[in-house]
């Protein structure tokens, strides 16, 4: 199984989401749908950035330092 680590940007607000999932087409859908309570409210939503690992260690890792202020930064970065 393959894990994809994500961010996505609102397109009509000033907020970035970052998630880990096996399917990321149905994560993303989810999302965009309202059927995740965390980013409803920022609806709707494009994917800015993925990362695909082979092991949820590996790519939980990878999630953690995106959260971090370095990854922030590096996310940010992405978006210039």
């Amino acid at each position: 199984m393959e894990y994809t680590v994500y961010v996505l940007k609102s397109i009509d607000h000033n907020y970035l989401y970052t998630g880990l999932t096996s399917n990321l087409k149905n994560r993303f859908l989810r999302h965009n749908s309202g059927r995740e309570k965390t980013t409803r409210p920022y609806r709707p939503f494009e994917i800015i950035f993925t990362e695909t690992f082979s092991t949820r260690i590996e790519a939980r890792q990878k999630e953690k330092y995106l959260k971090s202020g370095f990854g922030r930064e590096f996310i940010k970065s992405l978006m210039e």
